[in-house]
């Protein structure tokens, strides 16, 4: 579809959560830290998750190339995810090819693992819905989402995809999403072209997914 109606249907997403505020010690009635075990503990905290690279992404006829992983949201948001949780505390991916291929991987650490389930089950109805959506919102235009179904990695992963044309204008984009937890931690990872889906890569995509959320702590 051309860039001015791809741009009708990008909306905004705030995905993130406040990361675990310390707690305050006692030196009155908490025991000394053992000193390496105090290393770790910080070590922890500090460490990230991880995202995909370039070469992770599935194949195209050109190279995939990848901006540095950033805080906060990519620039508009998250296709098809408006609104679904704060920005606070997430970070981002953008992925590109020479020929408009593109994708955006958002991974964000929640307070808790319930926290995180919410934000999963938050992401996957966005999803599911995109389609309908997009068809009020800009009449004229025939979207559908569709399921394509659960993979097992970590505590699961989802699979869905948007296909979207203009009769008008005779364009067509056909997005793939993925939504993926690993304990507290939810990635969303978005592919996207000009075409249909059967010009999509979901064989390939799926196996993108379970790379991405074995990746983040590997």
């Amino acid at each position: 579809m051309a860039k001015l109606r791809s741009a009708l249907i990008v909306t905004t997403v705030a995905l993130g959560l406040a990361t675990v505020a310390a707690v305050p010690s006692s030196a009155s009635s908490a025991p000394a830290a053992h000193p390496a075990k105090a290393a770790r503990a910080v070590a922890a905290q500090a460490a990230l998750p991880q995202f995909l690279a370039a070469r992770e992404m599935p194949a195209s006829l050109t190279p995939w190339s990848a901006d540095p992983v950033v805080a906060g949201l990519p620039e508009g948001g998250a296709v098809c995810a408006p609104g679904v949780v704060p920005s606070q505390g997430t970070r981002h991916r953008e992925f590109r090819t020479e020929l408009d291929t593109n994708g955006t991987q958002i991974t964000t650490v929640a307070r808790t693992e319930a926290d995180a389930v919410r934000l999963v089950d938050a992401l996957r109805k966005s999803l599911a819905g995109c389609g309908a959506r997009i068809e009020r919102q800009n009449p004229g235009v025939d979207a559908v989402s569709r399921y394509h179904g659960a993979l097992a990695v970590e505590e699961g992963a989802h699979v869905y995809s948007l296909d979207t044309a203009d009769p008008e204008v005779g364009n067509a984009d056909i997005h793939l999403f993925s939504v993926g937890r690993d304990d507290r931690t939810v990635t969303y990872l978005r592919w996207g072209q000009m075409g249909d889906l059967k010009d999509a890569p979901l064989t390939a995509f799926r196996a993108t997914t379970r790379t991405a959320v074995n990746k983040l702590w590997s």
